[in-house]
């Protein structure tokens, strides 16, 4: 028997496949909800980065530290990184056409690949730079409990956003069996992944500027503010690294990890025609959107038009599933 490939695309279902409609109409609206949920943790980020960044600056003017340029420089970045996150999420939603057949999900790769390189250069590299200006032409604090408040307030921004990133990320995680650990390195949809990991961050950051600002009115010694101000540097190159390898990763089309494929395998693998799978290949092509390809052996050769297309409505009834390629190979 010939090696026959069949395929179903989202432009091809209809409402009477196997009940497709009724299944997939519930599970739009929960994806439309979760894109809601990513929207408004995304939008908590940019509002209180925002009002921090011009607290930072007035208080760097006022207190002169390394530090807290440091942090001004890192809430600067994050404003502007989590302004691309919205636009990436707004042209996200676009849905396919002639030209990009499986739509516009991997927008949001690109556009967090972009906040990552904001990291790094806004936060982490000027961070640096401004540490090592400090140490080489140290000043003297000024207003130091306008930088301690400053910094105090801040991190009650920073964690009511992080608290919200988080709590988005533990639904995602529980939904689908995952630790929080494991969901960070394999989810599909980076926006809440940005946030929280800038957050983090951000409060770590904000410590180490705390505890910089009040070693260096302690002891007179400007190279805490500077040690400061390069250990923000050294902690957003981090995340910079960790957030452009996950989007690389999603922008290369990465395989799905084992606890997507499993259960894809587990259906496939119970139907009574088929009787090994030679291979099963499933891609992100945008958030929560899979490409899939099968090669399976049938039992034998009767009716394999009308399984492989039960088979394929099936798997397309998932919403997760954008595509579905199933290619026969013989025994």
């Amino acid at each position: 028997m010939d090696d026959t490939a069949v395929n179903e695309s989202p432009e091809g279902r209809t409402a009477g496949d196997d009940g497709r409609a009724q299944a997939g109409g519930g599970r739009t609206a929960e994806r439309s909800e979760k894109k809601e949920g990513s929207a408004w943790t995304v939008l908590v980020a940019v509002i209180a980065n925002l009002a921090i960044a011009i607290a930072k600056i007035v208080a760097g003017l006022l207190t002169g530290s390394a530090s807290m340029w440091a942090e001004a420089a890192h809430s600067i970045a994050d404003t502007g990184n989590e302004v691309l996150l919205l636009v990436g999420l707004r042209r996200s939603r676009k849905g396919p056409d002639g030209r990009h057949p499986f739509g516009y999900g991997q927008e949001r790769y690109f556009w967090t690949f972009l906040a990552a390189l904001g990291i790094f250069l806004i936060g982490g590299v000027l961070s640096i730079g401004e540490g090592v200006r400090s140490l080489l032409a140290p000043e003297p604090v000024q207003s130091l409990w306008v930088g301690v408040g400053v910094l105090v307030v801040a991190a009650g921004f920073e964690g009511y956003s992080w608290r919200t990133a988080h709590k988005q990320l533990r639904e995602e995680a529980r939904e689908r069996d995952r630790s929080m650990r494991h969901h960070l390195r394999h989810a599909s949809d980076p926006s809440a992944t940005t946030v929280f990991l800038e957050d983090t961050a951000a409060l770590i950051g904000l410590a180490v500027a705390l505890t910089a600002l009040i070693l260096h009115a302690l002891t007179g010694w400007a190279g805490w503010d500077a040690v400061g101000s390069m250990t923000i540097g050294l902690l957003l190159v981090v995340v910079a690294f960790l957030l452009a390898r996950r989007s690389k990763a999603l922008l290369l089309e990465e395989s799905a990890p084992a606890d997507v494929l499993e259960p894809i395998r587990e259906r496939v693998g119970s139907q009574d025609w088929v009787a090994r799978i030679g291979d099963l290949h499933a891609v992100w092509v945008g958030p929560s959107q899979l490409l899939v390809n099968l090669w399976v052996t049938p039992t034998d050769g009767a009716d394999l038009v009308d399984r492989v297309t039960r088979l394929r409505r099936g798997l397309l009834a998932d919403d997760m599933i954008a595509q579905v390629t199933v290619t026969l190979e013989p025994g």
